[in-house]
Protein backbone atom coordinates (compact mmCIF):
# COMPACT_ATOMS: atom_id res chain seq x y z
CA UNK A 1 0.00 0.00 0.00
CA UNK A 2 2.90 2.36 0.74
CA UNK A 3 4.12 1.82 -2.81
CA UNK A 4 0.74 2.88 -4.22
CA UNK A 5 0.66 6.04 -2.09
CA UNK A 6 4.21 6.89 -3.15
CA UNK A 7 3.41 6.39 -6.85
CA UNK A 8 0.29 8.54 -6.57
CA UNK A 9 2.29 11.26 -4.81
CA UNK A 10 4.96 11.25 -7.53
CA UNK A 11 2.28 11.27 -10.22
CA UNK A 12 0.47 14.26 -8.69
CA UNK A 13 3.73 16.14 -8.13
CA UNK A 14 4.79 15.64 -11.76
CA UNK A 15 1.49 16.94 -13.11
CA UNK A 16 1.34 19.80 -10.59
CA UNK A 17 4.84 21.01 -11.50
CA UNK A 18 3.96 20.88 -15.21
CA UNK A 19 0.76 22.83 -14.60
CA UNK A 20 2.59 25.42 -12.51
CA UNK A 21 5.26 25.86 -15.18
CA UNK A 22 2.65 26.43 -17.87
CA UNK A 23 0.77 28.84 -15.60
CA UNK A 24 3.86 30.97 -15.05
CA UNK A 25 4.64 31.03 -18.75
CA UNK A 26 1.12 32.04 -19.76
CA UNK A 27 0.90 34.65 -17.03
CA UNK A 28 4.17 36.18 -18.19
CA UNK A 29 2.97 36.36 -21.76
CA UNK A 30 -0.54 37.55 -20.93
CA UNK A 31 0.58 41.17 -20.79
CA UNK A 32 1.30 40.98 -24.50
CA UNK A 33 -1.73 38.89 -25.42
CA UNK A 34 -4.48 40.65 -23.49
CA UNK A 35 -4.75 43.70 -25.81
CA UNK A 36 -5.47 41.31 -28.72
CA UNK A 37 -8.86 40.21 -27.33
CA UNK A 38 -7.72 36.83 -25.98
CA UNK A 39 -11.29 35.53 -25.42
CA UNK A 40 -11.86 35.39 -29.21
CA UNK A 41 -8.85 33.13 -29.78
CA UNK A 42 -8.95 30.58 -27.00
CA UNK A 43 -5.59 30.42 -25.23
CA UNK A 44 -2.02 30.15 -26.55
CA UNK A 45 -0.72 26.59 -27.02
CA UNK A 46 2.99 25.80 -27.17
CA UNK A 47 4.69 22.67 -28.42
CA UNK A 48 6.39 22.03 -25.07
CA UNK A 49 2.96 21.71 -23.43
CA UNK A 50 2.65 18.34 -25.18
CA UNK A 51 5.87 16.96 -23.63
CA UNK A 52 4.30 15.98 -20.29
CA UNK A 53 1.25 14.21 -21.80
CA UNK A 54 3.42 12.44 -24.37
CA UNK A 55 5.67 11.22 -21.55
CA UNK A 56 2.66 9.93 -19.60
CA UNK A 57 1.29 8.11 -22.64
CA UNK A 58 4.68 6.50 -23.29
CA UNK A 59 5.09 5.42 -19.65
CA UNK A 60 1.57 4.02 -19.55
CA UNK A 61 2.14 2.09 -22.75
CA UNK A 62 5.42 0.67 -21.49
CA UNK A 63 3.79 -0.41 -18.21
CA UNK A 64 1.04 -2.22 -20.14
CA UNK A 65 2.98 -3.61 -23.07
CA UNK A 66 6.45 -4.51 -21.74
CA UNK A 67 8.25 -5.99 -18.74
CA UNK A 68 10.32 -2.83 -18.32
CA UNK A 69 8.68 -2.03 -14.99
CA UNK A 70 8.92 -5.61 -13.73
CA UNK A 71 5.20 -6.26 -13.54
CA UNK A 72 4.32 -2.93 -11.90
CA UNK A 73 0.77 -3.18 -13.20
CA UNK A 74 0.21 -6.59 -11.63
CA UNK A 75 1.92 -5.85 -8.31
CA UNK A 76 0.00 -2.58 -7.89
CA UNK A 77 -3.30 -4.29 -8.63
CA UNK A 78 -2.50 -7.17 -6.25
CA UNK A 79 -1.70 -4.78 -3.40
CA UNK A 80 -4.96 -2.89 -3.89
CA UNK A 81 -7.06 -6.06 -3.98
CA UNK A 82 -5.24 -7.48 -0.97
CA UNK A 83 -5.75 -4.35 1.15
CA UNK A 84 -9.26 -3.45 -0.11
CA UNK A 85 -10.91 -6.64 -1.40
CA UNK A 86 -14.50 -5.37 -1.06
CA UNK A 87 -13.97 -1.82 -2.28
CA UNK A 88 -16.52 -0.43 -4.73
CA UNK A 89 -17.81 3.02 -5.62
CA UNK A 90 -19.50 4.90 -8.47
CA UNK A 91 -18.08 8.31 -7.52
CA UNK A 92 -15.57 8.07 -10.37
CA UNK A 93 -18.46 8.17 -12.88
CA UNK A 94 -19.29 11.69 -11.70
CA UNK A 95 -15.87 12.92 -10.60
CA UNK A 96 -14.46 12.69 -14.13
CA UNK A 97 -16.63 15.62 -15.28
CA UNK A 98 -16.41 17.67 -12.08
CA UNK A 99 -13.46 19.94 -13.10
CA UNK A 100 -15.11 20.79 -16.43
CA UNK A 101 -18.49 21.51 -14.88
CA UNK A 102 -16.74 23.66 -12.27
CA UNK A 103 -15.82 26.10 -15.06
CA UNK A 104 -19.49 26.79 -15.76
CA UNK A 105 -20.42 26.75 -12.07
CA UNK A 106 -17.78 29.40 -11.34
CA UNK A 107 -19.11 31.53 -14.17
CA UNK A 108 -22.60 31.17 -12.72
CA UNK A 109 -21.21 32.49 -9.43
CA UNK A 110 -19.83 35.53 -11.23
CA UNK A 111 -16.19 34.38 -11.38
CA UNK A 112 -15.28 34.79 -15.04
CA UNK A 113 -12.62 32.70 -16.78
CA UNK A 114 -10.46 33.46 -19.79
CA UNK A 115 -13.18 33.03 -22.42
CA UNK A 116 -16.88 33.78 -22.79
CA UNK A 117 -19.51 31.19 -21.87
CA UNK A 118 -20.15 30.26 -25.51
CA UNK A 119 -16.48 29.84 -26.30
CA UNK A 120 -15.96 27.78 -23.14
CA UNK A 121 -18.82 25.47 -24.16
CA UNK A 122 -17.30 24.96 -27.61
CA UNK A 123 -13.81 24.40 -26.19
CA UNK A 124 -15.02 21.81 -23.68
CA UNK A 125 -17.05 20.00 -26.34
CA UNK A 126 -13.99 19.96 -28.60
CA UNK A 127 -11.81 18.66 -25.77
CA UNK A 128 -14.18 15.78 -24.95
CA UNK A 129 -14.68 15.02 -28.64
CA UNK A 130 -10.95 14.84 -29.36
CA UNK A 131 -10.41 12.75 -26.25
CA UNK A 132 -13.07 10.24 -27.30
CA UNK A 133 -11.71 10.16 -30.86
CA UNK A 134 -8.25 9.25 -29.51
CA UNK A 135 -9.15 6.88 -26.68
CA UNK A 136 -12.12 4.89 -28.01
CA UNK A 137 -10.45 3.46 -31.16
CA UNK A 138 -7.27 2.75 -29.19
CA UNK A 139 -9.21 0.64 -26.70
CA UNK A 140 -10.52 -1.58 -29.51
CA UNK A 141 -7.09 -1.71 -31.17
CA UNK A 142 -4.98 -2.62 -28.12
CA UNK A 143 -7.55 -5.07 -26.63
CA UNK A 144 -5.98 -5.08 -23.16
CA UNK A 145 -7.99 -7.13 -20.68
CA UNK A 146 -9.30 -5.32 -17.61
CA UNK A 147 -8.04 -6.41 -14.18
CA UNK A 148 -11.51 -7.78 -13.35
CA UNK A 149 -11.63 -9.70 -16.64
CA UNK A 150 -14.94 -8.09 -17.72
CA UNK A 151 -13.75 -7.16 -21.23
CA UNK A 152 -10.68 -6.22 -23.30
CA UNK A 153 -11.14 -2.44 -23.36
CA UNK A 154 -8.78 -1.50 -20.55
CA UNK A 155 -6.08 0.62 -22.23
CA UNK A 156 -6.19 3.56 -21.86
CA UNK A 157 -8.58 4.58 -19.07
CA UNK A 158 -11.44 6.61 -20.54
CA UNK A 159 -12.62 7.90 -17.17
CA UNK A 160 -9.11 9.14 -16.36
CA UNK A 161 -8.58 10.75 -19.74
CA UNK A 162 -11.92 12.58 -19.45
CA UNK A 163 -11.04 13.71 -15.93
CA UNK A 164 -7.66 15.11 -16.96
CA UNK A 165 -9.12 16.74 -20.07
CA UNK A 166 -11.61 18.45 -17.75
CA UNK A 167 -8.87 19.40 -15.27
CA UNK A 168 -6.69 20.96 -17.96
CA UNK A 169 -9.73 22.85 -19.27
CA UNK A 170 -10.36 24.25 -15.77
CA UNK A 171 -6.69 25.17 -15.36
CA UNK A 172 -6.51 26.98 -18.67
CA UNK A 173 -9.66 28.98 -18.08
CA UNK A 174 -8.82 30.06 -14.52
CA UNK A 175 -5.03 30.06 -14.32
CA UNK A 176 -4.98 33.87 -14.40
CA UNK A 177 -7.56 34.05 -11.59
CA UNK A 178 -5.84 31.62 -9.20
CA UNK A 179 -3.60 28.56 -9.67
CA UNK A 180 -5.63 26.77 -6.98
CA UNK A 181 -8.47 26.13 -9.41
CA UNK A 182 -6.14 24.11 -11.61
CA UNK A 183 -4.62 22.33 -8.63
CA UNK A 184 -8.07 21.36 -7.40
CA UNK A 185 -9.03 20.11 -10.86
CA UNK A 186 -5.91 17.98 -11.14
CA UNK A 187 -6.51 16.59 -7.64
CA UNK A 188 -10.02 15.50 -8.69
CA UNK A 189 -8.64 13.97 -11.90
CA UNK A 190 -5.97 12.06 -9.99
CA UNK A 191 -8.61 10.80 -7.55
CA UNK A 192 -10.63 9.55 -10.53
CA UNK A 193 -7.67 7.54 -11.80
CA UNK A 194 -6.96 6.09 -8.36
CA UNK A 195 -10.61 5.09 -7.92
CA UNK A 196 -10.57 3.31 -11.29
CA UNK A 197 -7.73 1.15 -9.98
CA UNK A 198 -9.41 0.58 -6.62
CA UNK A 199 -12.59 -0.46 -8.47
CA UNK A 200 -10.42 -3.08 -10.21
CA UNK A 201 -11.35 -1.63 -13.60
CA UNK A 202 -7.93 -0.43 -14.75
CA UNK A 203 -4.24 -1.12 -14.47
CA UNK A 204 -1.79 1.56 -13.36
CA UNK A 205 -0.51 1.93 -16.93
CA UNK A 206 -4.07 2.53 -18.19
CA UNK A 207 -4.49 5.41 -15.75
CA UNK A 208 -1.10 7.00 -16.47
CA UNK A 209 -1.69 6.88 -20.23
CA UNK A 210 -5.26 8.13 -19.78
CA UNK A 211 -3.96 11.21 -17.97
CA UNK A 212 -1.65 11.94 -20.89
CA UNK A 213 -4.41 11.56 -23.48
CA UNK A 214 -6.70 13.82 -21.46
CA UNK A 215 -4.21 16.67 -21.12
CA UNK A 216 -3.22 16.36 -24.78
CA UNK A 217 -6.88 16.43 -25.86
CA UNK A 218 -7.54 19.77 -24.19
CA UNK A 219 -4.32 21.24 -25.56
CA UNK A 220 -5.34 20.06 -29.02
CA UNK A 221 -8.80 21.56 -28.53
CA UNK A 222 -7.34 24.98 -27.81
CA UNK A 223 -4.90 24.60 -30.69
CA UNK A 224 -7.68 23.66 -33.12
CA UNK A 225 -9.86 26.43 -31.74
CA UNK A 226 -7.13 28.96 -32.54
CA UNK A 227 -6.28 27.54 -35.96
CA UNK A 228 -9.78 26.70 -37.23
CA UNK A 229 -11.40 29.84 -35.93
CA UNK A 230 -12.31 31.36 -39.29
CA UNK A 231 -12.60 34.83 -37.82
CA UNK A 232 -14.99 37.72 -37.80
CA UNK A 233 -16.46 39.17 -40.96
CA UNK A 234 -16.80 42.91 -41.38
CA UNK A 235 -20.57 42.80 -41.75
CA UNK A 236 -21.00 40.08 -39.10
CA UNK A 237 -18.43 40.75 -36.36
CA UNK A 238 -19.73 37.90 -34.22
CA UNK A 239 -19.81 35.25 -36.97
CA UNK A 240 -17.49 32.32 -36.22
CA UNK A 241 -17.25 28.68 -37.28
CA UNK A 242 -15.72 25.72 -35.43
CA UNK A 243 -15.07 22.10 -36.35
CA UNK A 244 -14.41 19.27 -33.89
CA UNK A 245 -14.32 15.45 -33.94
CA UNK A 246 -17.36 13.63 -32.58
CA UNK A 247 -17.57 10.08 -31.23
CA UNK A 248 -20.65 8.12 -30.10
CA UNK A 249 -20.03 4.46 -29.30
CA UNK A 250 -18.39 3.11 -32.42
CA UNK A 251 -19.62 5.93 -34.67
CA UNK A 252 -17.24 8.70 -35.66
CA UNK A 253 -17.79 12.02 -37.37
CA UNK A 254 -17.10 15.75 -37.42
CA UNK A 255 -19.11 18.31 -35.49
CA UNK A 256 -19.82 21.82 -36.74
CA UNK A 257 -20.76 24.85 -34.67
CA UNK A 258 -21.53 28.19 -36.36
CA UNK A 259 -22.32 31.37 -34.46
CA UNK A 260 -24.01 34.17 -36.39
Amino acid sequence: MKKIIFLCFCFCSFLWLQAQQDTMVVTTDSAHIRPRELPTSGSPVRLKQFIAPATLIALGGLADGTNLFNGLNQTTRNEIVEDHPAFGTHIDNVLEYTPGLAVFALRGLGIKGKNTFGHEAVLYAMSLGINAALVTPLKHWTKVERPDGSNRLSFPSGHTSTAFASAEFLRREYQDVSPWYGIGGYAAATATGVLRMFNNRHWLGDVIAGAGFGIASTNLAYLCYNKLHIGQKKDHPGSTTYFYPAVSGRSYGIGLVKNF
